[in-house]
């Protein structure tokens, strides 16, 4: 053993190696145990045993071993029809995404009912139990027949492989038709031109839909069928089977379903070296059909890798120089050296390919070294665990769930081209940018994750945005007079594939200039308010729970008198110091600092600390109230005159002795209607704050008219009567309409202040933001958080209609402005980005949201509106090998050499590498996505 020539070389090998480990290691190179291990396991799962690259570092040990039992038990077996079946029948079932399968079957789907979502998922099972038992049965009767003729056999297997030449042609003539452009360099002139709207894409694209229906059948249905007669008509399988006989027919048995576009590739070839080349090559001589499958798939990934890593470095070496914003002192330097030492930089990109680990370029110069090796998922934990969630990542939840179902059809079709693990795509629609990741294939499956970039644009940002949409707009934006064009942005690293129609939010910015500063239209805006406010309150009390529920116990009861509860005791004295005190906070809200802001802070004055608050046993009631004690069905009593004004001077400023000549007594009254109750305020909402003199003043312009006409117009109610005679009683009836005036025009007087003169743009926008002016009926209605929030909704309600007045013109009649305020209220959310309620809104996919904000650079208002609609956005593959080199600079760059200053070289905007939009798209903590989606499955049928 000593002296065995191989150990001697081994032994002066390794001493080599040991030297030069701690320089591996510090540049990066040398791998860390964990992304070693998995490295090689997933090596070993893909083309050893025609597997592929999984979601989760879990269920890639679930599969290894799982494939590596099923190729160890295919060799125990001494049967060759049972080596075949167990194969064929094992290589299908792997294929499958068998854990989402159960994990349907066993829940219920939040979308859909119960009953269709159970029901599909059964036919699913079905599906796959028929093709299994036909795979199984074709395989046994093909292998019996191989076993009867030599002859024969050879000459079926010839011509099944020319019958696999003719359907990978068609396959990938029909591939390359669904995309934009063919092999990424000519415009394909079946591809629609000039698509911009979605009725015009759907129109052009019927045929190639259809042609995809074509693709999909021959790629799940015939290919693996056909792959399947190949292989069980080979030779190697009816004498004894070795070792490399298990393994490489367990790898093909598996691949012809797992990745049936590469294994039909790998099998023509296999196919035509044989028919092509004498039997007595060593190729032909000791190699069986399963190892050359193998060894043919190898060669295939490291060849396409070998060509993305060149055009990578191609491209890093070139933009060094020609773009100006990336040239350095040193870059001719570099550029001088890659040309000299070219033969060393071509070994390190070959070595590199080798290996499949990323090639690096150092810092993203043209200095390239080799990473280490790592698996396709580039980092540690699961894809989609972490992101860096902000206000913008609303809008990537709402989009997501409709770019997966768009997703399944563009890649059942063929139109993101060939579905390989870690291939990266990227989409492009208004500021929204969309990075996609393939994860894991399989039959008629796919595993991606879906990350959402930032939608604030830094500079660096804004630059590479802008050249996306320079690359997508001359792919499908242009009309073309030659016949096949070039694509101008070949050395891109993004490739233009297809645009995808999803129903998603497009975001609108107007400015409100000339609108919300015209006096005209805020004179307007006052009356507008109390007939928005008379709607809302109408609509409110006549929905409340419990409303409806007590109609028919007052049907037959006559006319019903006014129940409030009593007046146990007075209430508590109030000092003038208290009265009269402001919160300065509220006054640091309400100056002019504040009044620019693009979106105000809202003071949540519900929640201070001075509320006024009743004592135990106390209720506050409005005049004309009566202390009532039930007996039976009948209330009786009376109130005190002292204890009544007691309770209506509560919250007033301080007045001398001998001057209450202002609150003069009102006389009791009840209800004239039985069924006024049912539209009837709230009690805590007939408090009173206000003078009676600014309450007459004020009251003359409650809109009466209006208050009728909104009451005729609700919903009939339950009744023996007939509704219209209800309606006009409960429009009728002075006492509710005593209540509506006291609480609408004290909500005016809130929203406004004291003066009535027509308010100021500054004073729309603090009070749209929720921050309000002091007055005596501040605290009344803040006290109230229901009725605060139905003024603050009616205050908005008003201005989006003073909004779509002055932009479609005025409004006729009292039924157009119904209209108006049941759309607002059914279609619209209007409130402030920074509510949480505009995100449920989004969530709910409400059709329109309003915001109204003030950009404090240009001093004008603006007014955004999302609106949901069915748009196209645009996507495009980017080279693999690119972003994986990229990421592996980073992950270097701040693990090994530490260095995070932000704004370094290797971040900077680049416009072919898209190198600032890679770093952002990597996984937190390197990248910093603000969306992130867990690993979705997308079935592709």
């Amino acid at each position: 053993m000593v002296n065995m020539p191989a150990l001697e070389h081994m032994n002066q090998i390794l001493h080599i190696l040991f030297v030069f480990l701690p320089f591996l290691w510090a540049l990066g190179t040398l791998p860390p145990p964990d992304a070693l291990f998995l490295w090689a396991m997933e090596q070993v799962l893909e083309f050893g045993l025609g597997g592929s690259s999984v979601s989760t570092h879990l269920r890639l040990l679930v599969m290894f071993i799982m494939s590596a039992g099923t190729a160890i038990a295919s060799y125990f077996i001494p049967s060759t029809v049972g080596v075949v079946l167990f194969m064929t029948g094992f290589g299908f079932l792997l294929s499958l995404n068998l854990s989402d399968m159960g994990h349907k079957i066993g829940t219920k789907s939040k979308d859909l009912p119960s009953g269709p979502e159970k029901h599909f998922s059964w036919k699913e099972c079905l599906f796959y139990i028929i093709i299994l038992v036909l795979a199984l049965l074709e395989t046994s009767l093909l292998h019996h027949f191989a076993g009867f003729s030599q002859i024969s056999k050879s000459n079926s297997q010839a011509t099944v492989g020319y019958g696999l030449m003719i359907l990978l042609i068609i396959l990938w003539i029909l591939r390359e038709i669904q995309s934009v452009y063919i092999i990424g360099i000519f415009r394909n002139p079946f591809y629609p031109k000039d698509v911009q709207t979605v009725t015009v894409f759907f129109e052009k694209q019927t045929r190639l839909m259809k042609i995809g229906i074509v693709r999909r059948i021959l790629l799940t249905l015939v290919s693996p069928f056909a792959m399947i007669a190949f292989l069980s008509l080979d030779s190697s399988l009816q004498g004894l089977h070795s070792v490399s006989v298990c393994i490489g027919f367990t790898r093909a048995f598996r691949m012809v379903w797992q990745n049936t576009e590469n294994a039909l590739l790998e099998t023509v070839i296999v196919s035509t070296v044989h028919l092509i080349s004498s039997t007595d090559i060593w190729w032909n001589r000791s190699l069986d059909t399963g190892i050359r499958l193998l060894l043919v798939g190898i060669i295939r990934d490291r060849l396409i890798q070998f060509i993305s890593k060149l055009q990578f470095a191609v491209t890093v070496l070139l933009t060094s120089w020609t773009e100006k914003k990336q040239r350095r002192k040193t870059t001719a330097t570099l550029c001088i050296l890659n040309i000299v030492f070219s033969p060393f930089v071509l070994v390190i990109i070959v070595f590199s390919t080798l290996l499949s680990s990323p090639l690096l370029p150092l810092f993203t110069l043209p200095v390239f070294l080799v990473g280490f090796p790592r698996p396709i998922q580039s980092w540690p934990g699961a894809a989609g665990t972490t992101a860096c969630v902000c206000a913008d990542t609303v809008y990537y939840y709402q989009m997501v769930p409709r770019l997966t179902a768009v997703l399944q059809t563009a890649m059942a079709a063929g139109s993101l081209g060939l579905l390989l693990p870690g291939s990266h795509y990227l989409g492009r629609f208004q500021d929204r940018l969309i990075w996609i990741m393939i994860l894991e294939c399989g039959y008629t499956y796919c595993s991606i994750n879906i990350k959402g970039l930032e939608l604030q644009e830094t500079s660096c940002h804004t630059a590479e945005a802008r050249r996306v949409d320079e690359v997508f707009e001359d792919a499908f934006e242009q009309e073309y007079t030659r016949v096949c064009p070039l694509n101008e942005h070949f050395g891109n690293v993004l490739t233009p594939c297809t645009v995808l129609p999803v129903k998603l939010y497009s975001d609108a910015r107007n400015v409100l200039s000339g609108i919300i500063d015209s006096h005209e239209n805020l004179k307007e805006f006052k009356g507008d308010l109390i007939k928005v406010l008379v709607w809302i309150l109408v609509q409110y009390c006549s929905k409340r729970p419990g409303m409806k529920e007590n109609v028919h116990n007052t049907e037959n009861k006559g006319k019903a008198p006014l129940m409030l509860p009593a007046l146990n005791t007075s209430p508590p004295p109030k000092s003038p110091e208290d009265i009269d005190s402001l919160n300065s906070e509220t006054f640091n809200d309400w100056s002019d600092d504040n009044i620019f802001d693009d979106e105000p802070t809202i003071k949540k004055v519900i929640e201070e600390k001075h509320q006024l608050k009743d004592l135990p046993g106390t209720n506050l009631f409005i005049p004309g109230s009566v202390e009532s004690q039930r007996v039976g069905d009948h209330s009786t009593g009376t109130v005190p005159e002292n204890d009544l004004y007691k309770a209506v001077l509560l919250g007033y400023p301080a007045v001398d002795k001998g001057k209450q000549e202002d609150m003069p007594y009102i006389p009791l009254m009840e209800f004239s209607c039985s069924h006024s109750h049912l539209v009837c305020l709230p009690t805590e909402w007939r408090t009173s704050c206000m003078p009676s003199s600014k309450m007459k003043e004020m009251s003359s312009l409650f809109p009466e008219d209006w208050y009728q006409f909104v009451l005729r117009q609700l919903e009939c109610y339950h009744s023996e009567e007939k509704a219209s005679n209800v309606l006009e009683e409960i429009a009728k009836d002075k006492v509710l309409k005593d209540f509506y005036v006291h609480t609408v025009m004290t909500c005016y007087f809130s929203l406004f202040g004291i003066d009535n003169m027509a308010p100021s743009p500054g004073h729309i926008l603090r009070v749209y933001s929720g921050v309000l002016p002091w007055s005596v009926a501040l605290d009344w209605l803040t006290e109230k958080p229901e009725l605060f929030q139905l003024a603050l909704k009616a205050f908005r309600y008003t201005l989006k209609l003073m909004i779509d007045k002055a932009s479609l013109g005025p409004i006729e009649d009292f039924r157009e402005l119904i209209k108006y305020l049941e759309e607002y209220e059914r279609d619209w959310y209007i409130g402030l980005v920074s509510d949480e309620k505009w995100k449920e809104a989004i969530l709910q996919e409400k059709p329109y949201l309003f915001s109204l904000g003030y950009d404090s650079n240009m001093g004008i208002y603006t007014g955004r509106v999302l609106s949901l609609q069915e748009l196209l956005i645009q996507v495009g593959k980017l080279n693999p090998e690119a972003v994986r080199g990229q990421w592996a600079n980073l992950s270097w760059e701040l693990l090994y050499a530490t260095n995070d200053d932000e704004e370094r070289y290797s971040i900077q905007a680049h416009p072919l590498l898209l190198r600032n939009l890679t770093v952002q798209a990597a996984e937190p903590p390197l990248g910093y996505p603000i969306y992130s989606s867990k690993p979705l499955h997308i079935h592709l049928y």
